[in-house]
């Protein structure tokens, strides 16, 4: 699973599409096309994006509801828990 998040964090499009769920979450592929292009200039394909947001849900950072004929993607910034557990900080140590 760490592996997934890795991959899925290692890609800067994916950093950005996670960024833009922060900000507003909930939000249609044909949301997120507009956005990723008005506010960052990235001019991926819907299918590139939506590849992209496939791999998110695979590393359990992003989750779908279907709404009629619409699906919104939701961000969980849950699965990245696992990665501040393997190298806790120790905030004393890092102070000095």
């Amino acid at each position: 699973m760490t592996a997934d998040l890795f991959k899925a964090l290692g890609d800067a499009t994916r950093r950005t599409i996670l960024d833009e769920l922060v900000e507003r979450d909930g939000q249609t592929l044909f949301e997120l096309c507009g956005r990723l292009v008005m506010k960052h200039g990235l001019t991926s394909s819907r299918q590139a994006i939506s590849q992209h947001l496939a791999v998110l849900e695979a590393a359990g950072l992003v989750h779908t509801r279907r709404q009629g004929r619409y699906k919104f993607h939701h961000v969980d910034t849950g699965p990245l828990r696992s990665i501040v557990e393997r190298w806790p900080i120790d905030t004393e140590e890092a102070d000095s």
